[in-house]
């Protein structure tokens, strides 16, 4: 019987005189005297006020717990005293009869549901679907529902085909640890969880279809951060036959900015052509490669006027510059800024400033003032202009000055417009690079991408100087998506992993399916997959992207509220054919 006629965020003045049921959860009571008293009746779609006048129903309620589950039938009446803070604020309803459908055995509950943000994260896990009852969580779950089905929609629309790709694969280097799972019918063997549907959709290509997408479901082993959930995550999967970069780059300029102007807490988005930059430029001007465009900041080289200044830490080493004009910071204000960039970058941060009277001052100026002249003019300097530095080896020095950068732009108002999404493409990605904890040749970004000059490239460059038809969809700061034109030639794909030290026999067993389709002719393909959970976040304003997945892990990759990971029963490892190590049981 708890089907209603209308929902708590339905009635209005017209409906007076109107008998209605509504159904929801008992939020909260006012109570003013035995047989007056007002309930909020509060479901998914908004809250309705109940003014109960009879001792009975008071008594009733009375007893009844918050959260409890109600049906209410009653008369609609305009209310003596208007709440324009609701949307039903016009109105109440007279119950003749309330039910109790869902009983909240339970007096005080872990949080307060309209102020659960405010409690601490797990507990807030724990009772994740206490925690989506808060209109304020809630909304961003369904936000997250509306820009999928307008991005679903978008696709469609460029005549891109959903597909949905195996779940259970096999391990694939994708450059983060696999989620793998015991095969019972073959014993010894594992299943991997899909990093990335990458070879499935390049497969599709050499099947013959043309564009695929699909919201897909990708499990990496790998740490939490802000902007990234442990263990799984959604992308904007997709992939084009016969298609170049400037082919995914147009639909992507299409589909994008109309859902973050719809949606976003910034209606401004950049408008296409978004700005593209070399890989190699990002880093000499944003010390980046997902640069935050909307800081009025860039880097500058300053290697050549300061490394011999005398200052011990520049010797022999270069030296990047960040310049504010207009400076008003305090001493306190700068030491903090230098402190917070030490805890995220593990570098010290110099400065100096060139005060209102054109006088070098703080910091390291007195390392600086025989140069002073050079200095001004090589860094282009104005009177209020403050000056900070990085220094180390190329890598260093421009990862510390993105991390200045980025850090002063926040610390300080007026080097930065906040209240816009700006995109651009990071380009020209090297193919491979010098691992930062192998200190072996690596492949930079993704090892089915196509070099830049094909085999020839591979033949006659340096691996270090080759550079791939690679691209990162960067926004606000915030890498939203890696894509690449894809390797479709077999002899170009051997040739690549060799120069890594795997040999074509190395490639074959790692990777047969797609070797042995692209030897029966494949079409040149590319594609990208945006982050669905990364630019909701955005589009939502929010920090932490946690806030914007229905039941999220915590940091360290537990459910807190299913338990997981769990442990299993003898039983069910001996049909997986899997043993515990006594080791393992200890730890």
């Amino acid at each position: 019987m708890q089907g209603r006629t209308h929902n708590c965020n339905q009635l209005r003045l017209e409906n007076a005189g109107e008998e209605v049921k509504l159904v929801g959860w008992f939020d909260n009571l006012r109570k003013v005297s035995k047989n007056l008293g007002f309930l909020v009746l509060r479901d998914f779609y908004g809250k309705t006020q109940i003014v109960v006048e009879t001792e009975d129903i008071m008594e009733q309620l009375s007893a009844i717990n918050n959260e409890s589950t109600l049906e209410v039938i009653g008369t609609v009446r305009e209310r003596s005293a208007k709440n324009p803070k609701m949307e039903t604020g016009d109105i109440e309803i007279v119950p003749s009869k309330v039910t109790v459908l869902g009983k909240c055995q339970y007096n005080e509950l872990p949080f307060q549901i309209d102020h659960s943000k405010e409690a601490d994260e797990n507990t807030r896990l724990k009772y994740r679907y206490l925690d989506l009852r808060n209109p304020a969580v809630k909304s961003k779950i369904v936000l997250r529902s509306k820009i999928v089905a307008d991005l679903r929609a978008a696709m469609i629309g460029h005549d891109f085909m959903e597909i949905t790709t195996p779940i259970l694969t096999c391990s694939s280097p994708e450059g983060a640890r696999d989620y793998l799972v015991p095969s019972r019918n073959h014993p010894g063997k594992f299943y991997a969880l899909p990093q990335a549907p990458q070879q499935f959709k390049q497969l599709l290509m050499a099947s013959g279809f043309d564009r695929y997408f699909q919201i897909a479901p990708c499990f990496r082993d790998e740490d939490a951060r802000a902007d990234r959930s442990p263990g799984e995550f959604y992308q904007l999967d997709m992939e084009m036959a016969f298609a170049s970069q400037d082919d995914v780059f147009a639909v992507l300029e299409d589909v994008l900015p109309p859902i973050f102007a719809k949606y976003g807490i910034y209606h401004e988005a950049s408008r296409p052509p978004f700005k593209r930059i070399p890989y190699r430029e990002a880093m000499e001007q944003y010390g980046s490669d997902k640069p935050d465009l909307r800081i009025d900041l860039v880097v500058q080289d300053a290697t050549q006027v300061l490394a011999d200044c005398g200052f011990e830490p520049f010797a022999g080493n270069v030296v990047k510059a960040v310049v504010a004009d207009n400076f008003t910071g305090t001493r306190k204000q700068i030491d903090k800024m230098c402190a917070d960039v030490e805890v995220v970058s593990g570098q010290k941060t110099y400065w100096f400033r060139l005060d209102e009277n054109g006088e070098l001052v703080g910091g390291i100026a007195k390392f600086v003032q025989e140069k002073k002249a050079a200095v001004v003019e090589a860094l282009r300097l104005k009177n209020g202009s403050f000056v900070a530095l990085s220094t180390g080896d190329l890598r260093t020095a421009q990862k510390t000055s993105g991390v200045i950068r980025k850090t002063l732009a926040n610390a300080f108002e007026g080097y930065m417009k906040k209240d816009s999404y700006e995109f651009c493409w990071i380009v020209d990605f090297p193919m491979y690079e010098i691992g930062e904890e192998s200190g072996e040749l690596e492949f930079c970004h993704n090892p089915f991408s196509m070099p830049q000059g094909g085999m020839e490239a591979l033949e006659t460059k340096e691996p270090l100087e080759i550079l791939a038809y690679q691209y990162d969809l960067v926004c606000n700061g915030v890498e939203l998506s890696s894509g690449a034109v894809r390797n479709h030639a077999p002899e170009i794909m051997v040739k690549a992993f060799q120069i890594v030290g795997l040999g074509e026999e190395d490639v074959k067993a790692k990777f047969p399916a797609m070797y042995n389709a692209f030897c029966y002719g494949a079409p040149p393909h590319a594609g990208i997959a945006p982050g669905v959970d990364r630019m909701v976040m955005l589009i939502a304003g929010e920090e932490s992207i946690r806030e914007i997945i229905p039941f999220p892990m915590n940091k360290t990759a537990q459910d807190v509220m299913m338990g997981a990971p769990a442990t299993v029963d003898e039983k069910q490892l001996r049909d997986v054919h899997i043993r515990i190590a006594e080791q393992a049981k200890e730890s």
